[in-house]
């Protein structure tokens, strides 16, 4: 593989990671410490993610707990919870905080399933830029053959159409998941 496919390669990798990151953070009944990982907290002066601030656990399927390295945090990370706008509210009982999933309804689903489509509409638009950027840079390039240039843009249409059915697939398990929870 050239080092120009392999540049390719990574950026629709990229591409692909962003896909199942932001799906990840979808709140679909069943609880997952990556809901909330992108709380920022204020923090000692600063703003720190969560994570740096707490231990996050799943106890079971409806529960986050987030337990405080330092007791006095309880009242910021509930504040940066409510902040982040993530329709969950924190508990707090003095030793940990839990935050309880609530049950979805059918529209809700419905909702996140038109936001998955979304999200994996984004990541193929991201997919074919990088194409259409590699096709581009291809036409400029004078060294190559006709042979070449013809046979490096199949290898690109390759690469664009395996991206393209993972992230069919990433949306396709995320929607399966959604309307079965």
């Amino acid at each position: 593989m050239t080092p120009q496919m392999t540049e390719i390669k990574k950026h629709m990798e990229k591409a692909v990671e962003h896909l199942r990151t932001e799906l990840s953070k979808l709140r679909v009944g069943r609880a997952s410490a990556t809901m909330v990982d992108g709380v920022r907290v204020d923090v000692y002066g600063s703003q720190m993610s969560l994570k740096e601030v707490a231990a996050l656990a799943t106890p079971d399927a409806k529960t986050i707990t987030i337990q405080p390295w330092d007791r006095s945090l309880f009242g910021e990370i509930e504040k940066a919870i409510l902040a982040a706008n993530l329709g969950l509210t924190p508990m707090n009982d003095g030793k940990i905080i839990r935050i309880n999933m609530p049950p979805i309804t059918e529209e809700r689903r419905k909702d996140f399933v038109k936001q998955i489509s979304k999200e994996g509409e984004a990541a193929k638009v991201s997919v074919r830029n990088i194409r259409r950027d590699a096709m581009d840079a291809l036409k400029k390039d004078k060294v190559l053959t006709e042979d070449d240039q013809r046979r490096t843009q199949e290898e690109i249409q390759k690469l664009t159409d395996q991206f393209i059915q993972e992230i069919d697939k990433s949306v396709e398990s995320k929607t399966k998941e959604v309307m079965t929870i």
